[in-house]
């Protein structure tokens, strides 16, 4: 891998703020008043380090520590864009995308049809079409959010709707004792407010009102451990005239990239359909970064009643989602209607971007870009620094590395020392303490590869995060 500047951008188009190779002292203070001003949702300083380009998964950056304030860095990106950035940065087939979005499809609402967005449709569910398998067009409809936490807002409310007759304004016969969801230790599903009940930290829920279950149409929500069929099982046994629904993330994502056992899935969907329970699948994270566009599967696809996808749907350019439902689930009378429901621009950008994924194969190239990535995490963290790193697991391009309980008190540290070594990297905070006797899971290294990385970046990603892992060691 070549080490550049920001100055020699692979365009040739150099910043017209570098000076001999670093960033200009006016562009420092702008960085540096950003941070400043961008609103901090973490409530920790700031990561000092701004990207200046990016092109593909490579980024150059700067740092602003006092003591290295201005110093470049080039970086390979790890976690794509909190996974959204399926092509990477500045992607060929993205720009072609846009010009011709912007020059011919205009921007139309969801009120009348289009033509991109039924071309999109089409590809997607008419016959012969890349998902029909999963859901046929005779079963299922979808519409457009802009990003995976509205989806799943718009996903909750085709829950609570199904229960509910609008034209009588009362339940619906044989649904009145349906006040019960279903979730998942160490799940993540969004932070909008109707979200916050489906996860089970205390952390975000404390102090905001929740729903009030006694009330009429009220509803609570129950979380039990990911990934065991007996727990589940017993669950159902005990409560499945309550249940409403169960949402489940198919690979759990912030909880540690935690997979689910063979046949897991599948024995989740046999009970909501035995039970009359409704099944969403959250495949924000998921989609298209486990070898298939779905995760849902097991031998097949596991079919459910909704499922959302998100973060790798916009191609790295634009928030969005998609909320794929059964036909016979809806709302009342504009009562969900939406200024980003599957907008040309949106339809178009999605379309070019699949049809690149389709041309180059590159679900194909994640599967064996996955198995790589499995033994290089193995071999150059996990066994390497045992004191570190407790275990690796993931599939496709979405990996995790859990931490061991002396990292993860200094886990602000081993990231700089990860970036600082060349890799940008992420933390998810893991499921930590769990129920039923399943162990801790500590705070885990996430890694979401754009689906363009090649062989030869992944092995140096691996190095790097070897190197840095290095570095964070000698300081402790």
């Amino acid at each position: 891998m070549t080490t550049r500047h920001p100055g020699q951008h692979r365009t040739g188009q150099a910043l017209s703020t570098t000076i001999n190779g670093a960033l200009a002292a006016e562009d420092l203070q702008s960085l540096l008043f950003s941070q400043h001003t961008h609103f901090d949702h973490y409530r920790r300083q700031p990561l000092p380090f701004a990207c200046v380009r990016a092109s593909g998964i490579e980024i150059d950056a700067v740092e602003l520590t006092p003591d290295r304030n201005g110093e470049l860095l080039s970086l390979l990106d790890a976690s794509g864009g909190y996974g959204s950035a399926s092509l990477g940065a500045g992607h060929p087939a993205v720009q072609r995308s846009l010009n011709r979005a912007l020059a011919e499809v205009g921007y139309v609402t969801d009120e009348i049809g289009s033509l991109e967005r039924a071309r999109l449709l089409q590809r997607l569910f008419g016959e012969n079409g890349l998902w029909r398998e999963q859901f046929p067009d005779d079963q299922y409809r979808v519409s457009g959010r802009n990003s995976g936490s509205e989806g799943m807002e718009l996903a909750l409310r085709l829950v609570l709707e199904s229960r509910f007759d609008s034209r009588r304004l009362r339940y619906r016969p044989g649904r009145e004792q349906r006040n019960t969801i279903l979730a998942f230790e160490g799940a993540w599903h969004g932070w909008t407010h109707g979200l916050l009940p489906l996860l089970n930290r205390r952390h975000y829920r404390v102090g905001l009102p929740v729903p009030a279950p006694e009330n009429d149409y009220g509803v609570r929500v129950e979380h039990i451990p990911f990934g065991d069929p007996t727990v589940i099982r017993d669950y159902f046994a005990e409560n499945s005239d309550r249940l409403l629904a169960v949402f489940i993330e198919p690979i759990q994502g912030d909880a540690g990239i935690l997979l689910p056992p063979q046949g897991y899935l599948r024995t989740v969907a046999d009970l909501c359909v035995s039970n009359e329970v409704l099944l969403v699948a959250d495949e924000v994270l998921t989609f298209a970064k486990s070898g298939r566009f779905f995760a849902m599967t097991d031998d097949g696809p596991v079919h459910t009643d909704i499922t959302v996808i998100g973060k790798g749907l916009g191609m790295g350019v634009l928030s969005t989602s998609m909320v794929i439902a059964r036909r016979e689930l809806g709302v009342r009378s504009s009562g969900t209607v939406a200024t980003s429901d599957l907008r040309p621009l949106t339809c178009a950008l999605i379309n070019d971007g699949l049809s690149y994924f389709m041309e180059n194969r590159l679900l194909e190239h994640s599967v064996a870009l996955g198995r790589h990535l499995i033994r290089k995490l193995r071999n150059e963290l996990v066994e390497q620094f045992p004191d570190i790193y407790s275990a690796s697991r993931g599939i496709g391009v979405m990996h995790g590395v859990e931490l061991t309980d002396k990292a993860a008190a200094k886990l602000d540290s081993l990231r700089i020392s990860l970036i600082r070594a060349g890799t940008y990297v992420e933390f998810m905070a893991g499921a930590g303490k769990r129920s039923h006797g399943l162990r801790y899971v500590h705070p885990t290294l996430r890694i979401v590869l754009p689906l363009i990385t090649t062989f030869e970046q992944t092995d140096a990603i691996a190095y790097r995060l070897r190197e840095g892992t290095r570095l964070f060691q000698q300081s402790l």
